[in-house]
């Protein structure tokens, strides 16, 4: 067998020096991009099955209307904001799914978005997850992004670098996929690593997801619920300019050094 650069490491240790290694040469990601808790969660429902670009444009949309908040969502007619979100794909389904998200919130916590995010994590996920059309990826960005709960969100761009890997099997579960991040990156949460560069430290080209900084973004967060946050973004950077569903580019990919040779 030829030998590569992380053979001798656990997945944990490897997946933390994919973050260490990440980091050091994209910096701070600024991701999730917004301006307020509600439009995270607005974005956490829109970006389903579709690109960030067309999500952005429906945000813009609904600013423009000036109904982005629960207050609008809730007294926006269903055809309007079906137009107003119209970019986003499936905006009938989403539209509908939004109308729940208010009145679920206004009827368990009287419209208060920190009354909601002040229960325990565990319960406030499983009172999302059974919400229609809110999955765990869904959930587990609304809890991080606009709640600041220390949960690592597993999307397609994580299974599938961590698959061409090998670091997990092909029917790997959305938990073990996301226990696994988790253990691997509490001893970083624990440490004394620098999150406070700004993105493109070392980086020549694509700065991974790297995003203008947004009031959201800029957040003071706990230690694990930013490294989480980070390292979502910066594998969303190896997805979406490496690691392609199609196409790879590993010979530029900064995490080239970790995959198998005889890959």
């Amino acid at each position: 067998m030829v030998a590569f650069f992380g053979e001798n490491l656990t997945p944990e240790e490897q997946i933390r020096s994919y973050f260490q290694t990440l980091y050091d040469a994209w910096g701070r990601q600024h991701w999730w991009p917004a301006q307020s808790c509600f439009e995270v969660i607005v974005g956490a429902y829109l970006t389903q099955n579709t690109s960030w670009a067309n999500v952005e444009r429906a945000l813009d949309s609904l600013k423009k209307a000036r109904v982005l908040n629960v207050r609008g969502i809730r007294r926006t007619p269903l055809s309007k904001l079906e137009k107003l979100i119209r970019s986003s794909g499936y905006f009938r389904q989403k539209a509908q799914r939004l109308k729940t998200f208010v009145r679920f919130l206004e009827e368990r916590y009287g419209g208060s978005l920190a009354r909601m995010f002040a229960q325990p994590t565990e319960r406030l996920r499983e009172e999302l997850l059974a919400l229609n059309g809110v999955g765990p990826e869904s959930a587990d960005s609304i809890l991080l992004y606009a709640g600041n709960h220390p949960v690592f969100v597993v999307d397609a761009y994580t299974r599938r670098i961590l698959e061409r890997h090998r670091l997990i099997p092909a029917k790997a579960s959305y938990d073990d996929i996301q226990q696994l991040f988790e253990r691997a990156l509490a001893p970083v949460a624990e440490g004394d690593s620098d999150l406070t560069r700004e993105a493109g430290a070392t980086a020549v080209g694509p700065s991974g997801s790297c995003h203008s900084p947004s009031r959201m973004s800029t957040l003071a967060r706990t230690t694990a619920a930013q490294v989480f946050n980070e390292m979502h973004g910066l594998i969303v950077g190896v997805g979406k300019n490496y690691c392609k569903k199609s196409q790879t580019h590993c010979e530029q990919c900064p995490l080239q050094k970790f995959l198998p040779r005889a890959q």
